[in-house]
């Protein structure tokens, strides 16, 4: 399973996979012929056998470490973080007179998943040195959903993981209607992870020959600018909002 997984990139994301199988197979790796995309995203991830697969930091701080090991981190070359590093876009309708966050007490978040680093932790910390969290609350199930909303007036803020908003800006016409009001803070991006019973090392290797396989467009497709070894005590030094901000 691979993130930002839009059909414009279908066709970059199934190279990605082939250079991999290919370098995986060849050190006897067993690797499935096609990438799934498809079912339960946890199952997925903790199967002790997974080959390979993207997730989110905030899962993997809190259920996944321990059950997967780290692969390395791809860098997305994104403006205003560290390599291997990525922020939020915090967007509101391009039409709403507000103009500081503070303003935005009383508004009506979207969020893509509970479990979001980018879509709901990120916002969580940055809001809280105001002294508020936002009252009511919506699940989009997606970033574009949610940019969506806050286009539509269905919701009045949300935020976006920095590397989906230059997707959508790049594939969506309704961006018009939005702008960013602020940026959170930068955080490890979405790590590439394997099972607890693969040899992390060797996967990462065959990882790094793959991006050197892959034709430069389809890299550039990816945004992908190389990958970075993130320690795991960096993922788990990033906060989690506390139980009652779910509620």
């Amino acid at each position: 399973m691979i993130m930002y997984a839009r059909p414009e990139l279908d066709s970059a994301h199934a190279q990605l996979w082939s250079c991999l199988h290919a370098r995986l197979t060849a050190q006897g790796i067993k690797a499935p012929k096609n990438l799934r995309q498809a079912g339960s995203e946890v199952e997925l991830w903790e199967d002790p056998e997974l080959v390979f697969s993207q997730t989110c930091g905030m899962p993997y701080r809190t259920r996944l470490h321990g059950k997967v090991r780290l692969i390395a981190t791809p860098d997305y070359g994104l403006e205003g973080c560290p390599n291997g590093y990525y922020r939020s876009a915090i967007i509101i309708h391009a039409d709403d007179a507000r103009r500081t966050l503070d303003q935005f007490a009383l508004a009506r978040l979207a969020y893509n998943m509970a479990h979001s680093q980018s879509g709901f932790a990120s916002i969580y910390a940055h809001v809280a040195p105001f002294g508020f969290w936002f009252p009511t609350r919506v699940e989009s199930g997606g970033h574009l959903n949610s940019a969506r909303m806050v286009a539509d007036g269905l919701a009045d803020i949300a935020a976006i993981d920095a590397q989906t908003w230059r997707l959508i800006q790049r594939f969506e016409a309704f961006t018009d209607q939005l702008r960013v009001l602020a940026w959170t803070e930068p955080t490890p991006a979405l790590p590439f992870i394997t099972g607890a019973a693969q040899d992390a090392a060797t996967v990462r290797a065959c990882l790094r020959l793959a991006l050197d396989d892959m034709p430069s467009a389809d890299l550039a497709t990816l945004d992908i600018k190389g990958v970075v070894e993130i320690p795991h005590r960096d993922y788990m030094a990033v906060p989690t909002p506390p139980p009652e901000a779910w509620g």
